[in-house]
């Protein structure tokens, strides 16, 4: 294998919403109403002599597919970059601009149609400033800021399912029953990974890290921030004494079930605003500074991409069911609804309707980048820990991690067994609608593209 130079640029670029614009991330619309902390789209570029590989990662909640086709296209046109070998995620924010219907919100047009040019050139910039590069992966546990917010609950407890009326197993952020909880359901994954990016003369450039943490939300409605994933980013800057060029980028692992919320011990953090996410994003960043001290440095890593598309079929309502939710639309106030559980049943009823109008098939990209002895896995929506730590013990490369919310959002993609559980994050609606074996397909998927990666990337790690 001969062996190419890397070159490595990474830039930002403010795409903070005016005041006024629609969040979304509730059940509910809110306002900007304040700006805590901008916003920024985060694009890292390495490039050698035959491929160049563009990762983005963007402050806000979700993107759809389609939006997210059309800022590929973009980047491709402007960079020549192929829409195959571009990643661009979503943090997950929920203090963000909506650019996609979620539950009740919808997307505000004016800033959906703002936002595409700000991606592109995220990415046109940072090409703009490569140079002669090096890269290193490491991690470092983190386990205390990570909590499955899913919860079995005692006998007696029933939590309702509002899209059937059943029984559920689990309940999702138990909120006034903490007196019922028996155990959480399920392992999170302690993890931070992360991609350090210097120039040759040992010049920070970047760093990506990745962490299954979904946001911390420790602020009030109406405002706007990056939350903990910004906090991040400026305080990995400081504790590497990096220059004003440096991008810190923290990217959303599989945390579809996981958050900060511990219903077991409420007392464990500050309640003041953005004291929560101020001490999780510092010191996170302290321990991945204090990491980064002892790695191994390439500066000709081999650089692949592969990318697919995988058609899946969508979970829709039957007749039956249509016919029930039509019944509860027609005498539901949306108007005035609340997140109470009369509220969710109107909520999903119409989440029924709409869906009805789905497409019966979605496709759902999976794509694995390779650079030197490490793999960075993209995964469509929102998946549990346990798609993560599956992906991790199956990945034969020496560094791996997964990026979610990358390439689209297909909403939560629970595994099967905890769909039969139920919970919030299985409740059939427009962001939790693929089929039951829709996590072990992705998976999967993504396991046979980690390992047709994996030979060289193997045989790069022993070098």
């Amino acid at each position: 294998m001969h062996s190419l130079s890397l070159l490595a640029g990474a830039a930002r670029v403010d795409i903070t919403p005016p005041l006024g614009t629609i969040i979304n991330g509730d059940f509910v619309r809110h306002y900007a109403r304040y700006i805590h902390d901008p916003l920024y789209a985060k694009a890292l570029v390495l490039q050698n002599q035959e491929i160049t590989l563009a990762i983005v990662i963007v402050d806000i909640c979700v993107m759809p597919k389609d939006f997210l086709d059309e800022v590929k296209a973009g980047i491709a046109a402007r960079t020549g970059i192929p829409y195959t070998h571009i990643l661009i995620s979503s943090t997950h924010t929920h203090a963000a601009g909506s650019i996609a219907d979620v539950h009740l919100v919808g997307a505000d047009l004016g800033y959906r149609k703002k936002l595409p040019g700000l991606l592109v050139e995220s990415v046109v910039k940072a090409k703009e400033k490569v140079r002669p590069a090096q890269v290193a992966f490491g991690s470092v546990a983190v386990p205390e800021h990570v909590v499955c917010r899913r919860y079995i609950m005692k006998d007696g407890y029933k939590p309702v399912n509002p899209v059937t009326d059943s029984t559920d197993t689990v309940k999702t952020n138990p909120i006034g029953a903490e007196s019922w909880i028996d155990q959480r359901a399920a392992p999170t994954d302690p993890e931070v990974s992360f991609l350090a990016v210097q120039d040759t003369a040992g010049n920070w450039i970047s760093l990506l890290a990745n962490y299954s943490l979904h946001y911390v939300g420790d602020w009030e409605n109406g405002t706007i921030s990056a939350d903990y994933f910004g906090v991040f980013s400026e305080q990995i800057r400081q504790r590497l004494d990096a220059g004003d060029d440096f991008v810190g980028i923290m990217s959303n692992g599989t945390s579809g079930d996981v958050n900060i919320w511990d219903f077991l011990k409420p007392d464990r953090y500050p309640n003041r605003y953005f004291e929560k996410s101020k001490l999780i994003g510092s010191d996170i960043a302290a321990r991945v500074a204090n990491a980064t001290e002892n790695l191994e440095w390439h500066s000709a890593p081999v650089l692949e991409a592969l990318y697919q598309e995988l058609p899946l079929a969508v979970n829709k309502p039957g007749p039956a069911e249509l016919e029930r939710a039509i019944g509860i639309l027609e005498q539901s106030d949306y108007e005035n609804v609340f997140a109470d559980e009369a509220g969710l049943r109107s909520i999903y009823a119409r989440e029924q309707i709409l869906l009805n109008e789905f497409p019966d098939e979605a496709a759902c990209p999976v794509q694995a980048l390779r650079i030197g002895n490490g793999v960075v896995g993209g995964l469509p929506g929102e998946f549990f820990a346990e798609t993560g730590l599956w992906l991790k013990a199956q990945s034969p490369v020496q560094h791996y991690f997964t990026i979610s919310l990358a390439n689209g959002n297909a909403g939560y993609v629970p595994p099967p067994d905890e769909i039969s559980r139920g919970g919030y994050e299985t409740w059939r609606c427009r962001i939790s609608c693929l089929e039951a074996e829709a996590e072990r397909k992705i998976r999967e998927a993504l396991l046979r593209q980690i390992l047709a990666l994996s030979d060289a990337a193997v045989q790069t790690s022993r070098l």
